[in-house]
C-alpha cells in the first residue's frame, strides 16, 4: 500500500518527515501505515539528520494563573505543578495534557522526567495530597500524545535520586534517600520498551541529592551526600559502564566546590556544564573553567539543560519574582532571552531535552 496514493514512496516518505510533533497525533491514526512508520526508530533518526526534528525542552513547571499579580499572593499558595513544553526553534509554549485518573493536584513534587525516543518518562517524587513518596511511573507517548502506565519503581520508595536515559530505551536511577532519610547505595534501569526494571550493582557510596547525566555509554552519578552528612554535599562522581555492566572508581574532587550539582549537564557531544557561584561552567579535561557569567535575571538558577551547542538557563533573580530562560550560544558565548508568556512564568523543578 502507497503511503500517499499515487507518489512514490521516497517522496510521501519525505513528506511524512517534514510533520511537526504535534501532528503526529493526527497523522499515525490516518491509516496503520502511516503509524508504523511514524513509530519506527529509522523514522526519528532520519528526521534529525535530515534537520526535520523538533528540538523540546520538557519541564515539571508550577502553574501561574495570569490573572494574579505575581508576588505576595503566589508565596501563600501552594504550586501545583504540570508538564510545559517549550520549542526552543520557534519559541512556542504549551502543556501536555493531564494524566487520566492521577494527579488532580498536580504531578508528584520533585519527580524525575527523561525523554526516550519519541516517549517522556515521568517517575517518582512526592504525592502533592498525601506527601508520601510516590513509586509510580508514566509514560508520554509523542505519537499518540497520550500517557499510560509503566510498571512502578521496585524496592524501597525513593526521592531525590539520580536519573538519566540512555535516550534510545533505558532509563537510569541511583541513590536518592528511603522514607526514613536514609541515603541510598542502591540502582536499577528501566527499559521503557519492555517495561521492566533490572537492578545494577551498588553504587561505592550513599548519595543522596545526586545528580545523573548519561555520556559516553555511561551513567554518571555526581555529587550526593551521605545519610550521616545531611545535606553536606561532596565533590566526587562514579560511573556505571552499561556495556561492561560495573561501576568504575570513584572519582575525587569531580565538582570544582561541594556543592549541589543539580544544575550539572552534558550529554555525548558535549562537555558537561553547570552553574557556580553565578558563572556557567565547563568540565574542560579534568579542570572546570569558567566560560560566561549567567544573566543577573536568572541568576538564581532553577534548572540547566543543553543540546547542540546550546546551554538554556531558567530561574529568577529574587524570590518571588517570575521565572525566564536565557540561552546561552556554546561557540560564541552570547546570550539571548527566551520570550516567556505569564503562564509558563512559574519554579521547574525538573526537566529534560527531547528531539522528536
Amino acid at each position: 500500500m502507497d503511503l500517499i496514493p499515487d507518489l512514490p514512496y521516497d517522496i510521501a516518505f519525505q513528506c511524512l518527515l517534514r510533520l511537526s510533533y504535534n501532528q503526529y497525533r493526527t497523522a499515525s491514526s490516518v491509516c496503520k501505515s502511516w503509524n508504523r512508520q511514524i513509530r519506527l526508530p529509522e523514522f526519528l533518526r532520519q528526521r534529525k539528520a535530515g534537520c526535520h526534528s523538533q528540538k523540546l525542552v520538557v519541564m515539571t513547571q508550577a502553574k501561574v494563573d495570569p490573572n494574579i499579580n505575581s508576588g505576595f499572593v503566589k508565596r501563600l499558595t501552594n504550586p501545583v505543578y504540570r508538564v510545559s513544553v517549550l520549542e526552543v526553534g520557534s519559541g512556542l509554549w504549551s502543556e501536555l495534557p493531564p494524566i487520566p485518573g492521577f494527579f488532580s493536584s498536580g504531578f508528584p513534587l520533585f519527580c524525575q522526567v527523561v525523554a526516550v525516543g519519541s516517549d517522556l518518562v515521568v517517575m517518582g517524587g512526592l504525592d502533592p495530597v498525601t506527601w508520601k513518596v510516590s513509586g509510580l511511573v508514566f509514560v508520554f507517548d509523542f505519537v499518540s500524545a497520550t500517557w499510560r502506565r509503566g510498571a512502578d519503581m521496585p524496592g524501597v520508595r525513593r526521592l531525590l535520586f539520580g536519573c538519566a536515559s540512555d535516550g534510545d530505551r533505558m532509563v537510569y536511577v541511583a541513590g536518592g534517600h528511603d522514607d526514613e532519610k536514609n541515603a541510598l547505595r542502591s540502582a536499577m534501569a528501566y527499559d521503557v520498551e519492555k517495561n521492566e526494571w533490572t537492578n545494577l550493582p551498588d553504587m561505592t557510596k550513599e548519595r543522596d541529592e545526586c545528580k545523573g547525566v548519561f555520556r559516553s555509554g555511561k551513567f554518571h552519578v555526581i555529587g550526593g551526600y551521605s545519610t550521616n552528612a545531611q545535606g553536606r554535599f561532596e565533590r566526587d562522581a562514579e560511573a556505571f559502564d552499561v556495556e561492561n555492566f560495573q561501576w568504575g572508581q570513584v572519582q575525587e574532587n569531580f565538582l570544582k566546590s561541594a556543592s549541589c550539582p543539580r544544575t550539572c549537564t552534558g550529554g555525548d557531544d558535549e562537555d558537561l556544564h553547570m552553574c557556580h557561584k553565578g558563572q556557567v561552567i565547563a568540565l574542560k579535561g579534568d579542570t572546570w573553567q569558567e566560560v560566561s557569567k549567567v544573566p543577573t535575571e536568572v541568576s538564581s538558577v532553577a534548572y540547566v539543560t543543553t543540546w547542540q551547542g546550546k546551554l538554556m538557563v531558567i530561574g529568577h533573580a529574587r524570590f518571588g519574582e517570575p521565572h525566564m530562560g536565557y540561552v546561552l550560544d556554546l561557540k560564541s558565548y552570547e546570550w539571548t532571552k527566551i520570550e516567556t508568556p505569564k503562564e509558563f512564568s512559574g519554579h521547574v523543578q525538573s526537566g529534560c531535552y527531547s528531539e522528536i
